[in-house]
């Protein structure tokens, strides 16, 4: 009987002892002396002040880049997949899609990679691009883009950094006003440009990263490829102009979640301090790395990521979501996805892009059924217990166990080697958080940060396990609560200290170009002389320093009869059930109750009509059926209640749409994020119905 009650207390003490010491250690430390409005001011447990460079004598890009090249230089650093084929492929109800066939990955050398950026810099003068002229950035992430970005920092160019997805009005908004003379893009972007060609007041020169031209280039500019470009440099060298690290790098064109994008204003200083930062916090990172680059590069995440990666000797091989692993849209069956090929060890996701790989897995799981799902779900639920904290899941060899049963093919979809993911952008779901851990058997690192703080803000520890928190703020950053009494956050709530939140440090950006109204409302410099930028976004401190997301001021809405509506925190709670791809939450003040948007996920709700023998005849006509309906309703009171929402916050009706929402489309964002204004004008009809019903 003793054995039997020790093998019971021990290990109940040692989860005891353990959670305990997780709750003492503190990840961020309170700083009283600090200028500019009162609040509630964490930093980095690490640093008293805010980082600026990890390097001596470093203060720019350029400088660097060029230590890391010649520090560097015979390892493998930059890699693109050979195109083996393009095919077309028709479906049964007639639509084609492009298939791909791609090869190996192919490498440059740091070394190989310097000499480009060099010549490309070089070749920049040659076709005429003067001193003080603007280039812009337009097109996918790919090597090209990483050279010509580091080519125009040589020269102290600065880049104007546009989404590829971005609309024609946008587009021309952000080349006129940042009145740029060069262009570098693809063949596909090169095309919208014509489109647009005589609404473009300053453009001269255009360079494509493809050898293909389309034969009616706008005769005013000159068009030349990328790789002639290079040719023309390495013929006629001219010697670097490195800038300052307070000269403007980039200017960074959010993708306009609200309006026409604004472009932020980032120093090298700003992204330097981001990226020295990123360093200090990312367990072990090295030359053994191998990173998977397929996020856009005009987005801050995915920029300052490589400038990470570049700066440690590590491998980027480049992507794309649409060929990202093997059962993507563009990959041609038989043939490996990006991830399979390349077997990166870091990944850098938005949120969006994880919760449809947990649903792709589970769709997959429910799909087999049977011994299978069981199994799964057995596996999946000791192991959670286990990263929960219970000493009595599955740890050790039973771990090693499950891992080889059943989590090694869903390792497998993105290469079988990720040992750490960035996860920034968005909020993660606590319930994609635990599916990533435990299925990729990697920790996933939160961040919390904006294009305005140049990514920098929070970032979660390797070690903190927590769900729903976005870490401890970055040894660049301080981060500070400030009251909002109107939404009824105070930094004196209990037991948490609760307000706006507000960023400050070394990588607080200058603000937003030619829009010094806009920069005066949400940039502050204090008395001390530290730039804040105030975010819009509600947070909580942790005891241990960590933040929380809690809400932001632009989604709550106050509905008739006084309560308050936190769109995005509904938002989030619904989105984990399985019938939803995406989904929009609309509350009117003139009504008591809110309404939502719902994209149902195809595979899923199809799947639940061919069991309940619902006919159909395409998903179109399936979303308008009152039983699928109320079978996705259910499924989103289900989520509402387990998450213990307000009667009044969940949706009272739902609209079914069948057709996701897509950069493309113009309804989301470059970094999926909703675009409010534009979906309530394309779906108004619909929104209207809701509430006259």
């Amino acid at each position: 009987m003793i054995p039997y009650a020790a093998g019971v207390i021990v290990p109940l003490a040692l989860t005891l002892l353990v959670r305990n010491s997780k709750k003492e250690k503190k990840r961020g430390l309170i700083v009283d002396d600090v200028g500019g409005e009162p609040g509630y001011t964490i930093r980095n447990h690490r640093f008293t002040d805010p980082v600026t460079s990890h390097w001596d004598n470093i203060s720019t890009l350029p400088e660097l880049f060029e230590i890391s090249c010649r520090t560097h230089g015979e390892r493998a650093f930059l890699g693109t997949r050979k195109l083996i084929s393009r095919e077309i492929e028709t479906s049964e109800d007639g639509k084609t899609f492009e298939k791909l066939h791609l090869g190996d990955y192919e490498w440059l050398t740091f070394g190989r990679t310097f000499e480009a950026v060099c010549n490309f810099a070089s070749g920049l003068v040659q076709i005429g691009h003067k001193s003080g002229e603007r280039v812009a950035i337009f097109a996918d992430t790919r090597e090209e883009w990483f050279i010509s970005l580091q080519g125009c920092f040589r020269r102290n160019v600065t880049v104007v950094t546009i989404y590829s997805s971005l609309g024609e009005e946008a587009l021309c908004h952000s080349l006129n006003e940042t009145e740029v003379t060069t262009v570098i893009c693809g063949f596909k972007e090169l095309k919208k440009l014509m489109d647009i060609g005589q609404q473009l007041e300053t453009v001269k020169h255009v360079i494509c990263m493809d050898d293909e031209f389309p034969s009616d280039v706008n005769s005013n500019w000159t068009a030349t490829s990328f790789a002639d470009v290079q040719k023309l440099g390495s013929q006629n060298p001219v010697d670097p102009e490195f800038p300052l690290s307070a000269d403007v790098a980039v200017i960074m064109y959010t993708s306009g979640s609200t309006g026409l994008p604004k472009g932020v204003m980032m120093t090298h200083g700003n992204v330097l301090a981001t990226v020295s930062a990123v360093m200090t916090i990312v367990p072990d990172l090295g030359k053994r790395d191998i990173y998977m680059a397929y996020l856009p590069l005009a987005h801050i995440l995915e920029l300052a990521a490589e400038s990470v990666m570049a700066t440690i000797g590590s491998a980027i091989g480049y992507g794309s979501p649409l060929t990202l692993t093997d059962t993507s849209n563009k990959i041609k069956k038989g043939t490996q996805g990006d991830a399979s090929a390349l077997k990166p060890t870091i990944m850098t996701a938005v949120p969006a892009i994880l919760d449809r790989v947990r649903d792709g897995v589970r769709k997959k799981v429910d799909t087999k059924g049977g011994f299978s799902k069981k199994l799964f779900d057995f596996a999946y639920a000791r192991r959670l217990s286990a990263i929960n904290g219970s000493w009595f899941g599955a740890w050790g060899l039973e771990k090693l166990l499950w891992d080889l049963l059943v989590f090694s093919k869903v390792r497998a979809v993105l290469g079988g080697q990720i040992r750490y993911l960035l996860s920034g952008g968005a909020p993660l779901s606590g319930d994609t958080q635990r599916f990533i851990n435990i299925c990729v058997g990697a920790p996933i690192g939160q961040g919390y940060g904006l294009t305005e703080t140049c990514a920098g803000g929070t970032f979660s520890e390797f070690d903190d396990t927590s769900v729903g928190r976005v870490g401890a703020p970055l040894p660049c950053s301080f981060v500070k609560l400030v009251d909002w009494p109107e939404g009824g956050y105070l930094t004196s709530d209990k037991p948490m200290p609760r307000g706006e939140i507000v960023i400050g440090g070394s990588n607080i950006t200058l603000g937003y170009f030619k829009n010094e109204e806009k920069t005066q409302e949400v940039y502050k410099v204090d008395e001390k002389g530290m730039r804040w930028f105030y975010t819009g976004d509600i947070g909580q401190f942790h005891p241990d320093g960590c933040l929380e997301i809690i809400d932001r001021k632009k989604d709550i809405v106050k509905l008739q009869h006084g309560e308050y509506v936190s769109l995005g925190k509904v938002e989030a709670v619904l989105s984990i059930s399985p019938y939803v791809e995406n989904i929009m939450v609309h509350a009117d003040p003139f009504y008591s109750y809110c309404v939502a948007l719902v994209v149902a996920a195809q595979h899923t709700l199809e799947g639940w009509a061919t069991k309940q023998g619902i006919d159909f005849a395409n998903f179109e006509e399936l979303c308008t059926k009152e039983q699928a309906v109320k079978e996705v309703y259910a499924s989103l009171v289900k989520a509402a209640k387990q998450s213990r929402l307000e009667k009044f916050e969940i949706p009272a009706k739902i609209k079914l749409l069948a057709s996701p929402w897509t950069p493309e489309s113009g309804l989301v964002t470059a970094a999926l994020k909703l675009k409010r204004d534009v979906i309530k004008k394309e779906f108004s009809d619909d929104l209207t119905k809701l509430y006259a019903s």
